[in-house]
């Protein structure tokens, strides 16, 4: 018998009602999964935009620390010479002057010696035509005589006995020479003339050319011509 009207809509909805069933949702469940599904979406994506944020924001940071470690090394080599200069005293503050700076140690005297001997000696040009050795007493010294052989220690002054113009001294180094005395260590003017000396003298030598260097001197890159030495005696063994 075929169904009535009535009967023919509820078994419409019975069908439907039933083929939502078998497809296990709801009109109802479909919206409310599209919902979850569309907050789930936009929670991912701000997560998303968070991991980029602090993703940025760490770059940023490394850059910034990078520019300042650059800055850091060039600035430091930049204040290096500067404090380089501001270490090094200015001349007109604490540097010495040049004749103190060079000035040597003052010499160990023997006992009782004239304090004189501690500084160095004026030396002037001689006078005249100088034709044989001369032993002049400047300061007269109290100690024993030197002899012949012996090993002497002396500060000395030389210059060319014609202009004073200095060659060579003791004091610059302010190193006394030490050396055996009257047996050919050193120029036969000294050998001679510093013999029988006293200990804690000062003396001056005129010495001609023949008991100096000799003729050839300046070929030998020696002083040539006679000479004049002024000789403090400080020890003697």
């Amino acid at each position: 018998m075929p169904a009535t009207p009535s009967q023919q809509g509820v078994d419409d909805v019975s069908e439907r009602t039933q083929q939502n069933r078998s497809e296990g949702q709801s009109p109802a469940t479909k919206a409310g999964r599209r919902l979850a599904a569309q907050l789930a979406a936009q929670k991912a994506a701000e997560a998303k935009r968070r991991r980029q944020a602090w993703a940025g924001g760490l770059a940023g940071v490394a850059v910034v620390a990078v520019l300042i470690t650059v800055f850091v090394l060039v600035g430091g080599g930049d204040d290096k010479p500067a404090n380089n200069a501001d270490a090094t005293p200015s001349a007109s503050a604490s540097a010495p002057a040049p004749d103190e700076a060079a000035a040597p140690p003052a010499p160990q005297l023997p006992a009782g010696a004239d304090p004189a001997l501690g500084s160095k000696p004026t030396v002037e040009a001689g006078k005249g035509e100088l034709k044989k050795l001369t032993v002049t007493p400047v300061i007269k010294g109290t100690g024993p005589a030197v002899q012949k052989g012996q090993t002497i220690t002396t500060n000395y002054v030389g210059v060319f006995y014609k202009d004073g113009k200095e060659f060579d001294s003791s004091w610059k180094s302010g190193q006394p020479a030490t050396f055996a005395i009257g047996v050919g260590q050193v120029i036969p003017g000294w050998d001679q003339g510093l013999v029988g000396v006293t200990l804690g003298s000062r003396v001056q030598l005129d010495i001609p050319s023949e008991l100096a260097y000799g003729k050839n001197a300046a070929a030998m890159g020696r002083p040539e011509g006679p000479l004049r030495f002024v000789v403090d005696v400080l020890a003697a063994q």
